[in-house]
Formats: C-alpha cells, sequence, structure tokens
C-alpha cells in the first residue's frame, strides 16, 4: 500500500506540482491549504509524512510543525518544509521547529523525493 503524505502550501499551484512530483515517486497525496487546515486533516487521517510551506495564512508552517513536535502521538511524525525563505536564520527556525528536513524552493523533484524515501526508510 503506498504511503500517504500531506501537501500543506497555501499556493494551488505548488500543492499540484508538489502533488503530481510525489503521485510519480507512487505515493498517495492529500493536501491542505494552511496549517489549520492541515491539523484537522492530521487528526482525521494516517501520514506517514507532511511536506508544509511556511508562509500561509491562519498558521505557518512553522507553527503547525511547533504543534505536532508537542503532541505524542505526533513528535515522531517526518515534516519536511519546502520554503521560499532561504536565508540561514530560517533554516535554523525551521529546524529549531521540529522539522526534519528544510528545503528552498524551487526544489529539485528527485531531491524531495529522495528525502521522503530517507526519513520514511525506503
Amino acid at each position: 500500500m503506498a504511503k500517504k503524505i500531506l501537501v500543506v502550501d497555501d499556493s494551488p499551484t505548488v500543492r499540484a506540482l508538489e502533488s503530481f512530483i510525489l503521485k510519480g515517486g507512487g505515493y498517495e497525496v492529500d493536501t491542505a491549504s494552511n496549517g489549520v487546515e492541515a491539523l484537522e486533516k492530521i487528526y482525521e487521517n494516517d501520514y506517514a509524512l507532511v511536506v508544509t510551506d511556511i508562509n500561509m495564512p491562519k498558521m505557518d508552517g512553522l507553527r503547525l510543525t511547533k504543534t505536532l513536535r508537542e503532541q505524542d502521538a505526533y513528535r515522531d511524525l517526518p515534516v519536511i518544509i519546502v520554503t521560499s525563505e532561504s536565508e540561514e536564520d530560517d533554516r535554523m527556525k525551521g529546524i529549531e521547529a521540529g522539522a526534519n528536513v528544510y528545503l528552498v524552493k524551487p526544489t529539485k523533484p528527485d531531491q524531495l523525493v529522495s528525502n521522503i524515501k530517507m526519513l520514511l526508510g525506503i
């Protein structure tokens, strides 16, 4: 059975692109447009991994990641941040929030898929 991944980004174009890449890699994909919607889906589904942007309305990706890390049930859920924030300070904030991997847009499809495989032990 394909591993299920949640893609969180406020841009419909980015969600569609990342979903296309991941589906091509053999994953089942759900999407959310912000952190609040993502949490609702995470609480209702069993995801193997979350790919999230940082800058989103309602709840950003840093807050989403911190919220997951504060809950026992999701403390070990792998999170990859994919964002346009490229400064080292931004990267540190992402890692401190609990992200396993921090990638800067535009991300190469093979780089995203290889990080997912690494985190899922595939």
